[in-house]
């Protein structure tokens, strides 16, 4: 009877301190974000343990090249019925190489007329960023239209996808692309459990996100060095104000004890240095990292001291 006493006591002291603490995340989080020349919006969640915070969970974004994401399941959901391989080679004109955007597929071959398999697609496009890879696949796969019904099938209702990376290129277009961050993290964890893709196309598009070589100094400085962190970046130019419309940085970090934290980080109408709003991502990701590890080197539940 004393044993069973005791753990309830105990059970009850990790809540009220996991609640303690969660309210020290929130404040910290608010003191990182408050003073910061930006519309900043946060949605941070364990898959595991479900336990969750939102700053601004509903604000209205634009999404940049996070879009890929979407993309990539879409895409990938045609491979999973059999309409696509990965294996498939897919023909690129040199006129769908455009100049004055980022695109490493270019940049390696740049004369075009030339054929990549839908793999290594999107490998460029989801680890390398590629803009011309992207709207290469949004292409292939029917537009924005079936990203759009695609991502709304899957119970996600905040986000539209109207236009490419190459029409972005006007600045009223940056808006267009829009979801929350309440809404990314949802997806994320639909997609981190399974419910979206195969478990084969699951661990392919988490892989290739590990490998994300974008955002090195945003939401990954926030982390450990060597801590795994599936992610997507994505961030617009500045207009002659020296306003930034975006930069948002979206993904699953893996904790020391083996489980996951969604993480979805969005920052709009920014007038910071592009350095100031690295760091911000940074500092609210180590926040989070944080808050979760520490959690996590408690004695659990049901185990005496």
């Amino acid at each position: 009877m004393k044993k069973i006493i005791f753990l309830l006591c105990l059970s009850l002291f990790s809540v009220q301190l996991f609640a303690q603490n969660m309210n020290e995340l929130r404040k910290e989080l608010n003191q990182i974000i408050s003073t910061k020349n930006a519309t900043i919006g946060v949605s941070i969640k364990g898959i595991e343990d479900k336990d969750t915070l939102n700053i601004n969970g509903n604000l209205n974004v634009p999404l940049m090249s996070v879009f890929k994401f979407h993309i990539a399941l879409a895409t990938l959901n045609l491979v999973d019925k059999g309409k696509l391989s990965l294996t498939q080679k897919i023909f690129i004109k040199k006129e769908d190489l455009h100049e004055d955007t980022w695109s490493p597929i270019r940049d390696e071959y740049p004369n075009g007329n030339m054929y990549l398999t839908l793999d290594q697609l999107l490998r460029y496009t989801v680890s390398h960023s590629d803009n011309n890879g992207c709207d290469i696949l949004l292409k292939l796969i029917g537009g924005t239209e079936t990203v759009q019904n695609f991502i709304n099938k899957q119970g996600i209702k905040d986000f539209t996808i109207k236009v490419n990376e190459q029409e972005m290129r006007t600045w009223e277009n940056l808006y267009i692309n829009t979801t929350t961050p309440l809404a990314t993290t949802e997806l994320l964890e639909k997609f981190y459990k399974r419910k979206i893709l195969k478990k084969k196309s699951t661990n392919y598009l988490y892989q290739i996100m590990v490998e994300c070589s974008s955002g090195i100094t945003w939401m990954k400085a926030g982390l450990p060095q060597g801590t795994e962190l599936a992610h997507r970046t994505g961030i617009s130019g500045t207009n002659e104000n020296n306003l930034r419309a975006a930069m948002n940085d979206i993904g699953i970090v893996k904790l020391p004890n083996g489980k996951h934290l969604i993480i979805s980080i969005y920052l709009k109408d920014i007038t910071e240095t592009k350095e100031n709003t690295e760091k911000i991502i940074a500092d609210i990701t180590k926040a989070a990292w944080n808050y979760y590890s520490k959690k996590y080197t408690l004695p659990p539940t049901g185990v005496l001291i």
